[in-house]
């Protein structure tokens, strides 16, 4: 082999390396830019889950990187106030509880956003059926057979929840008004802390999703009492709807998780985002590890997710005229 051969062979691999470089260019300018969806909950709640099984299926669908980032405090509401702030291009994604839209905009004197201008709506992600859960040693197995043991037991009926204002909140507070039954409700800083109360049966009852309580369900230690909504959760069939039951004031206090973007975010940049949070909500083996934490797939577009934060808000409103509550901080 002559110098001159040995040369030309380095040349040729030298332009390969440099061609191998350019064409991965593009990859590497994307992750650059990476994608963040901001969470307004601590590290392993439903919110956070859910937002992190997303993330990875999007990782996989070719949309480089997404990086989750949590922001607690406020009930979501100082994570949603740094999505309406940041720069409108389709990086910047809120992933959110509906009642942020929905119930809070009717409790709050002083929100800090204006819930139908400051984002917009890119898709319906999941509903999130929530339940009526008491510790397996008491003696009501419904939610009609727990009124008739608060009625005979006044001083015990209590609910915990881990958000006053709540959708779950307000319904038993409605609930009350109607059946002249008052549960007093006792505000937690979170599921936890309000589940070990009601496995002790320090609280007669709680309300939450159907995802934080479904492990100690199964496990054993909570039975449920009835489950929201106008249907039987599909984790759950074998527990009645309160609607079932005779109970109205439940009928809405199902939730349901959307992906949001800021206000001014282009329309075909706003297209794109929820062309890929729909495909990625197709996919079955994303939509089993939903399901399995509670979490029914909707995968609907944010023409959906407009639609019902004005029907659910107008259902709310005359139930939150009625109880009177305002939210303060």
């Amino acid at each position: 082999m002559t110098d001159v051969s040995r040369f030309s062979r380095r040349q040729l691999l030298r332009a390969a390396c440099l061609l191998a470089s350019l064409a991965a260019m593009p990859a590497m300018a994307a992750d650059d830019n990476p994608m963040h969806i901001i969470v307004g909950y601590a590290p392993g709640g439903a919110a956070d889950s859910l937002a992190r099984l997303y993330a990875e299926q999007l990782r996989q669908d070719g949309h480089g990187t997404v990086i989750v980032e949590n922001r607690p405090g406020a009930s979501a509401r100082l994570a949603l106030d740094y999505v309406k702030r940041s720069k409108p291009d389709g990086k910047t994604i809120f992933i959110g509880p509906s009642p942020l839209f929905t119930i809070f905009p009717l409790t709050y004197k002083k929100l800090g956003y204006d819930a139908d201008k400051d984002l917009v709506p890119a898709a319906v992600l999941t509903d999130v059926p929530t339940v009526v859960a008491a510790g397996v040693q008491q003696p009501y197995k419904t939610m009609k057979d727990y009124l008739a043991w608060a009625k005979q037991n006044p001083d015990k009926a209590s609910l915990g929840l881990a958000t006053i204002g709540s959708a779950g909140h307000l319904g038993t507070v409605a609930l009350g008004k109607a059946t002249g039954i008052a549960i007093t409700p006792a505000a937690y800083r979170g599921a936890s802390p309000m589940l070990v109360d009601v496995i002790s049966g320090n609280v007669s009852i709680g309300w939450d999703a159907v995802a934080s309580m479904m492990p100690l369900y199964k496990g054993g230690k909570l039975q449920f009492l009835g489950v929201s909504g106008t249907r039987r959760a599909k984790a759950l069939p074998e527990v009645p709807t309160m609607k079932e039951q005779g109970i109205s004031q439940y009928e809405y206090a199902t939730s349901w998780y959307g992906a949001f973007v800021p206000a001014g975010t282009p329309p075909d940049v706003l297209a794109q985002v929820e062309k890929m949070f729909i495909a990625a909500s197709g996919n079955a083996a994303t939509a089993a590890k939903l399901e399995a934490l509670g979490l029914e797939v909707v995968g609907k577009p944010g023409q959906d997710a407009r639609r019902r934060i004005q029907v659910e808000r107008a259902a709310w409103k005359p139930i939150v005229e009625s109880t009177g509550f305002v939210a303060e901080d």
